[in-house]
């Protein structure tokens, strides 16, 4: 799998998804802040499903060199 999340991406996937998944643990919000998962396991991977079905990608570019 080739990575299609950059960096700035990458953290807030994660920050958003520890908080939803904190939330939900807490009981502050309902079942669905355990959809934090979603974010949390694609920013950890660095790549995400939807960017390919729509062909997104924020990563940076790599030179052939």
């Amino acid at each position: 799998m080739k990575s299609n999340v950059g960096g700035i991406d990458r953290a807030l996937r994660i920050v958003v998804g520890i908080t939803l998944i904190t939330l939900a643990a807490t009981g502050t919000v309902g079942w669905w802040g355990w959809l934090g998962a979603i974010p949390l396991l694609t920013g950890l991977a660095g790549m995400c499903p939807l960017y390919v079905l729509l062909g997104l990608k924020t990563c940076p570019m790599k030179s052939n060199k």
